[in-house]
């Protein structure tokens, strides 16, 4: 039988990482920089608006590190239960699914609670909120537990039958508990470190070990939406790096397998982190601009007479409506008639608010009125 190549963990020195400060320095300086400029941004908003940031902010969170693992939840449903927890009030809310509100509490939990220390049994239950049915799809797995390995070792592979690749082989079953006792114990206790270079080595560290027979990397990640929460000094999301990593999964997966096989100097995944990290940053400024939109619209249009079915419709299309606006899809959403969806559509075309669209094609599509997207 072919030996097993050696991982990080095998090497004496493990979990002792190191790295060299100079060669990343530069864009630690930027990614601090940019977190005050965006915290600083949302502090001028005042309560409602970074209540708002947040709520969008968080859903994309939980959308994309379940997407991560080719898992799709029902955007609609992750709003309303984050929504219901934060006790925001929002139009249209639905019932979510057992699975959906889990994820959403363990990623609540995280960041709500961000100064509040690890341990095995928070774990436990963070993974038993994923999981609450006890499977991973089709398959039973042991929940709130670490892993066992009765079906064989915890390997990430790829390619056929027969001529598989190993990317990656987990630690052995039998030594988790020590080795986990070992994270937890510098999770909670390490303060030498910047709380961001400590997100990155969080990360590493527990995909590495890798102590749950599924859901590590969704664990993972909030473990360090928690650390980057604690670094922000803000309980309240207004980046996502989950989304961001679902931009980059294949480098994201490289960068992991690369590191995963070298040696203890992890120079080169913290600047892969970083540079995530800023791109993360950057790209918050499309859910703020949205919100912002969203806020502007309703201050000037707070004496404009609507119903209900055109308010609930227009905070949808705020919130980043999915596909093409038709008087069916208002009818379907709105619970009303297609003759009363046509004469909403119709009275918020009088008052400049809505337009049909320019392109044209089998059915009649609106969108908002291109004077308002411009504000």
């Amino acid at each position: 039988m072919r030996r097993m190549k050696k991982f990080i963990y095998h090497l004496e020195n493990w979990p002792n990482f190191i790295w060299k400060p100079d060669e990343f320095i530069n864009l630690l300086s930027e990614v601090r920089n940019m977190q005050g400029r965006i915290l600083g941004r949302m502090e001028a908003l005042g309560f409602d608006l970074r209540n708002e940031a947040s709520l969008e902010t968080l859903t994309l969170d939980v959308l994309k590190t379940s997407e991560i693992e080719g898992e799709y939840l029902n955007p609609n449903q992750v709003r309303s239960s984050i929504a219901r927890r934060l006790g925001v009030e929002i139009a249209g809310s639905v019932e979510s699914d057992r699975n959906v509100d889990g994820i959403v509490e363990m990623m609540l939990d995280a960041t709500q609670n961000c100064y509040k220390p690890i341990n095995a049994d928070r774990l436990f239950g963070w993974h038993s909120a994923l999981f609450p049915a006890g499977r991973s799809g089709m398959y039973k797995i042991t929940v709130a537990k670490w892993r066992t390995d009765s079906n064989g070792p915890m390997q990430v592979v790829s390619g056929a039958l027969g001529k598989e690749k190993i990317h990656f082989q987990a630690p052995d079953s039998h030594i988790l508990e020590n080795e986990m006792k070992r994270f937890i114990n510098w999770f909670n206790t390490n303060t030498e470190n910047d709380l961001v270079i400590k997100a990155s080595i969080a990360h590493l560290w527990f995909v590495t070990v890798h102590p749950f027979e599924d859901g590590n990397g969704r664990i993972a990640r909030a473990l360090t939406d928690m650390l980057l929460a604690q670094s922000d000094k803000s309980t309240q999301r207004f980046y996502s790096m989950s989304a961001q990593i679902r931009v980059e999964r294949k480098h994201y997966y490289n960068i992991l397998e690369q590191t995963q096989k070298g040696n203890l100097d992890i120079t080169n995944w913290i600047k892969w982190f970083l540079s995530c990290l800023l791109n993360a940053l950057k790209s918050t400024d499309i859910t703020l601009n949205r919100v912002l939109l969203k806020a502007d619209f309703w201050n000037k249009h707070s004496k404009t007479l609507m119903n209900e079915r055109q308010k609930k419709l227009l905070n949808k299309i705020l919130d980043g409506f999915e596909g093409k606006l038709t008087s069916s899809k208002w009818a379907k959403i709105a619970k009303c008639s297609k003759d009363t969806a046509i004469r909403d559509i119709n009275d918020l075309i009088k008052k400049e608010i809505l337009a049909k669209e320019e392109a044209g094609g089998r059915s009649t599509n609106y969108e908002l009125n291109n004077r308002l997207r411009k504000k």
